[in-house]
């Protein structure tokens, strides 16, 4: 009997790449990328149907979509935003999604993935500069201190995933203080930060048609 792999699963086999989807759980030998590395269906050496430029640009585009956890409306939104700023549009659009509240929470590691992580903001456990925000697409600046909730800080998953959580393994944009529960923008991300294998440009290249 066939095992069960999510969709998210699923997408990471497609692209040849962990985008950690399922949070922690990709950095173990469980992830379905390290049991099989074809694509979902198809014999382990399956030859891959060739995609057109224009599927290969979609394809990028909700791959980003999805490591992000935001729907269409939201992508296009943060893609105009990044348009009128000045600069790479791509590299805009990364720093964007790179700021947002959840994923911010999931790169601190209050939670082990940013699913988790969306949960944790919309439940109302998160402060952001002594405020409760419960929108996981609130955009953090430079200096915003981000916080467990005091009556949160005992949260199993919480817990659990700051013991797991190394210095190492937060990005240098932001600072962690395990010990207080709470976390600081240094500074606003940049390309270099984004550590997934993406190609900003078919993104581009797609909404501008």
């Amino acid at each position: 009997m066939a095992r069960y792999t999510s969709s998210k699963c699923r997408l990471c086999r497609r692209e040849g790449n962990k985008l950690f989807l399922r949070g922690d759980r990709c950095k173990t030998n469980k992830c379905a990328l390290e049991r099989r590395k074809s694509a979902p269906g198809s014999p382990p050496n399956a030859m891959r149907k060739k995609l057109s430029i224009y599927g290969i640009q979609l394809r990028e585009k909700q791959k980003v979509k999805r490591i992000y956890g935001v729907l269409e409306s939201q992508f296009r939104k943060y893609f105009e935003i990044a348009r009128k700023m000045p600069g790479n549009t791509g590299e805009n659009l990364l720093s964007l999604l790179e700021r947002r509240l959840d994923n911010v929470c999931y790169l601190l590691g209050f939670a082990k993935s940013r699913n988790q992580a969306r949960q944790l903001v919309r439940h109302g456990h998160i402060l952001l500069n002594g405020k409760k925000v419960n929108i996981p697409s609130y955009l953090v600046n430079v200096n915003d201190l981000i916080e467990i909730r005091e009556t949160s800080r005992e949260v199993a998953f919480v817990v659990d995933s700051l013991e797991e959580r190394n210095a190492f393994d937060v990005p240098t944009w932001l600072e962690l203080d395990k010990e207080h529960f709470r976390g600081r923008v240094v500074r606003l991300p940049e390309r270099s930060d984004v550590t997934f294998p993406i190609n900003e440009t078919l993104i581009v290249e797609l909404y501008s048609k």
